[in-house]
């Protein structure tokens, strides 16, 4: 396990929930984490959604960053300025350099651009991010809520293609400026911004778990194998499944004939996933919103990986 492993007090677990909007996959994300965290194990949520709604679901008042919303459980929901400051600290210097050796812009102006306009760009800097929280071991588990990883991982094999491409017309790379720093090449600084999105990918590979979050209805488990398409492009893979808002019921014509429609989508993902855990969360008659209902949901998906292990 190289790096992350052999830490006093156990290595720290990442779980990312993937899923298309509207599965119900940060209420998953919150369950799972509250869980995790009243098993006694120290526990940090993380929400990288542009509009996060970790504070909605705990009830929570305010507008702080990140508190402590129960024993061993801290919430983080991370914005656009946080992330303009992971890009300064991380990746914004290696990348200004390569590009402002094509166009004359500001930096300032440069980081405002990219983290406002460029997909995946929050979660390629949460992806460092929470690296460096796995290998300082300040909790036991990280729950990461966040969207698919398609566009992220596409930013991190970024400089690897844009160095390759670069070798392959050297005339073009003669006449690039060199960085500020030193002087120091273009390809330098590739190799460099390369080296860092290379350990990230390496993390997300040999480090963090992947839970997929679905509805048993047609269109979103058409979508499915579109989400893992885009992780096996990049060696990844899940390894739950868990499937919101399944009808347990019959106790209504209406009910009835949802939960037949549903029996054919179950069926579906079964035969999709057959020997990877997939995990029914039952439909509620109420909003999950507070500790208890949240509950609910903890154990629902404790029950279901206990029947499907």
């Amino acid at each position: 396990m190289g790096e992350y492993a052999g830490a006093p007090g156990g290595l720290t677990q990442v779980r990312v929930f993937l899923g298309k909007g509207g599965v119900g996959k940060t209420t998953c994300a919150a369950a799972t984490a509250l869980g995790l965290a009243e098993a006694g194990a120290s526990t940090l949520l993380i929400s990288t959604d542009p509009t996060p709604s970790l504070s909605h679901i705990f009830e929570l008042e305010g507008h702080q960053q990140e508190r402590d919303v129960a024993p061993q459980l801290r919430v983080s929901e991370l914005g656009l300025e946080d992330v303009r400051r992971m890009w300064d600290e991380q990746f914004g210097r290696e990348v200004y350099a390569v590009f402002s050796a094509f166009v004359d812009i500001p930096y300032g102006t440069f980081v405002e651009f990219m983290t406002s306009v460029l997909p995946g760009l929050n979660e390629e800097f949460m992806v460092d991010h929470i690296r460096r929280l796995a290998l300082q071991r300040t909790h036991r588990h990280v729950v990461w809520d966040t969207a698919p990883l398609g566009q992220t991982l596409a930013l991190l094999a970024m400089p690897s293609l844009l160095a390759e491409h670069l070798r392959m017309a050297p005339r073009v790379y003669s006449h690039l400026r060199t960085s500020g720093e030193g002087r120091e090449s273009i390809m330098d600084v590739l190799r460099r911004w390369s080296a860092l999105a290379g350990q990230c990918m390496e993390f997300l590979a040999r480090e963090v778990r992947f839970s997929l979050v679905v509805i048993p209805e047609a269109l979103a488990v058409r979508q499915v194998d579109g989400v893992l398409e885009e992780l096996a492009r990049h060696g990844l893979g899940v390894d739950r499944v868990i499937v919101n808002n399944v009808i347990m019921t019959r106790d209504s014509e209406f009910l009835a004939r949802k939960a037949d429609e549903q029996r054919v989508q179950l069926e579906a993902l079964r035969a999709r996933f057959a020997g990877l855990p997939l995990v029914e969360v039952p439909l509620f008659p109420h909003e999950i919103r507070g500790m208890a209902r949240l509950r609910e949901i903890a154990a629902a998906l404790g029950r279901g990986a206990e029947a499907s292990g």
